[in-house]
């Protein structure tokens, strides 16, 4: 049963994360859609083969969101709004990052909760972050206060001598 998790989760890129690598792509230069996927397959080893099927309606997504925009040459930007979200995903990046080191240091049981926590954690971000555009701006910044608290949250467990207890809450 195990092992088929495992199949499952290690044999495919985690739900949400095309968005995140378009943005994350876009951040550095004006793309076309084949160069994102050319990039992605780049970057891959050859190992994640995005299809246009999948790229050009998330284009049509993010654009529709206003994460991006189109230029006359036919090449997609990212919007200040869209780079924005992507500064907000690479926080809770980070944050999931630092809070798996602690649960990988626990061994096999430590490593099954993270994977199982990061399935989790990339589904509720993705949601979140698929939706920000329909939140308020109370709603919003919410969001935003919760991401830098969790972050400031990590940072102190960060500075904390080792040896000490660990609490999961």
């Amino acid at each position: 049963m195990i092992s088929d998790w495992f199949q499952r989760v290690g044999s495919s890129i985690p739900r949400g994360f095309s968005r995140y690598f378009i943005l994350e792509t876009l951040k550095k230069r004006p793309s076309t859609g084949k160069e994102i996927i050319d990039a992605a397959i780049t970057q891959s080893g050859g190992k994640w083969k995005p299809s246009p099927g999948l790229i050009y309606p998330l284009l049509g997504r993010l654009l529709y969101e206003g994460l991006i925009e189109e230029t006359k040459d036919g090449r997609y930007q990212i919007t200040k709004k869209g780079r924005a979200v992507s500064d907000d995903l690479e926080t809770l990046d980070k944050i999931v990052k630092n809070q798996l080191d602690v649960v990988f240091r626990m061994g096999n049981v430590g490593r099954f909760m993270a994977m199982d926590l990061i399935e989790r954690i990339t589904s509720m971000g993705n949601s979140l972050s698929a939706n920000i555009s329909y939140m308020t701006k109370d709603e919003t910044q919410r969001y935003r206060r919760f991401l830098e608290s969790e972050l400031r949250k990590v940072e102190a467990a960060e500075k904390r001598p080792q040896g000490k207890e660990i609490r999961i809450n």
